[in-house]
């Protein structure tokens, strides 16, 4: 599986992001291209350039946007129009959007007011949308990998932003942030922009250390500012199978595992909670039994899900169960390639989950062929037969 790694040891912006993906595909003629898809923003209003330099001794790539606008204070629905009208892919446009919605939705909080009245400031120029789309396209370019990233560097200290001279992280900045691991290191500094903690939250499927793998290229982005710390954001491309699966036919992906101990909650409460968890996107969920302090039996709720969901599902753990708390852990899993199609049988129509190695998808040798088992409990009521009954006979049709 194709990684990208972000290494936020001195802060994320923007144009250090786009910076550090364009040296890991350095068409510039390709990305201008892109970038002209917005009609909306007319050419002769601003013009781009990958400027090679270093910072604190690391050579990189510094992406800088030069505009002639002066007073930009553009809404949500300006933006909208500029990216729905263009030419982009419809994933580029739709991520886009996604990143804005989230964007105003903070900026609304600071403010005290809704999403559709928000006129951006900074974020709102040229400047800005060019380093959201332009980070897209370049992710695009690169085939949506995976995105993992290290615990973010927000910098201490003030920033002046369009409202004065406010704390780091600014207000946008941290609501921005909210759930994601951070860390204030070097001197005192804006580290991550808006624009950088926007990024980071719509891309990274999760936080973590840097994981297994092998290391194919790294890209440099370069800030403007010089301190003790290089103003740089470092991006490695990694194959994480480095153990070799893959190659083997089976499929590799992250997932994040939820875990709460739990030992003053009624035991029928766990069913409903479980059924909230999987409507909500639980990959799995299971129960075990443990001891707790003093000897006291308990249970240990465990929720398997994907690293976009985990927020939302330990808020659901924390309102359907009595746990005062939530363990989150991310996990490399090694699973089979399988499919489910519903097939008919001389019992009637059910679902049936064929598993393959990989390498045999396209072939005729699955295996292991599963009957759903609510298809079969549901067959076994309606013919009036046992559930062993039901299963032997589908399992001969569908050898």
């Amino acid at each position: 599986m194709k990684t990208l790694y972000l290494d936020c040891f001195a802060g994320i912006a923007g144009d250090m992001l786009v910076g550090a993906l364009f040296e890991l595909v350095p068409d510039a003629d390709r990305f201008r291209a892109e970038l002209s898809k917005m009609t909306r923003l007319s050419a002769e209003d601003y013009g781009i350039a990958m400027e090679k330099g270093s910072k604190g001794g690391i050579s990189g790539t510094h992406f800088h946007v030069s505009t002639h606008e002066h007073h930009p204070h553009r809404g949500l629905k300006e933006i909208e129009e500029i990216i729905t009208t263009s030419t982009l892919s419809s994933r580029i446009q739709r991520e886009a959007m996604r990143a804005f919605a989230l964007l105003a939705e903070a900026e609304a909080k600071v403010h005290g007011t809704t999403p559709d009245k928000i006129h951006f400031h900074e974020v709102g120029a040229i400047d800005s949308i060019l380093d959201i789309v332009g980070a897209f396209i370049l992710i695009d370019q690169l085939e949506w990998p995976r995105v993992l990233s290290s615990t973010i560097n927000v910098g201490s200290g003030t920033v002046q932003c369009a409202h004065g001279i406010l704390p780091v992280p600014a207000p946008a900045t941290e609501i921005l942030l909210h759930g994601l691991p951070v860390c204030s290191l070097g001197e005192p500094m804006e580290r991550t922009t808006p624009t950088g903690a926007l990024l980071a939250r719509c891309l990274a499927d999760a936080f973590c250390p840097l994981p297994e793998g092998t290391i194919a290229a790294s890209g440099y982005g370069l800030g403007t500012r010089d301190s003790d710390l290089p103003n740089v954001l470092r991006v490695l491309l990694m194959d994480s199978a480095a153990d070799g699966t893959e190659s083997m036919g089976v499929e590799r992906d992250r997932v994040t595992l939820l875990e709460s101990n739990i030992d003053d909650m009624n035991p029928q409460d766990f069913e409903l909670a479980a059924e909230r968890l999987f409507e909500e996107g639980a990959l799995d969920v299971w129960l075990e039994t443990i001891a707790m302090k003093k000897g006291r039996p308990g249970v240990k709720l465990c929720c398997l899900c994907p690293p976009g969901k985990s927020g939302a599902l330990s808020l659901s753990v924390l309102r359907h169960t009595t746990t005062l708390g939530v363990r989150r852990t991310a996990l490399d899993r090694t699973k089979l390639c399988y499919k489910i199609e519903e097939i008919a049988t001389s019992l009637g129509a059910l679902r049936v989950k064929t598993a393959f190695i990989g390498i045999e998808k396209n072939g005729k040798n699955p295996l292991r062929r599963t009957p759903e088992y609510d298809d079969l409990k549901r067959l076994a009521k309606e013919q009036g037969l046992s559930l062993p009954e039901v299963r032997n006979r589908v399992l001969r049709e569908i050898e």
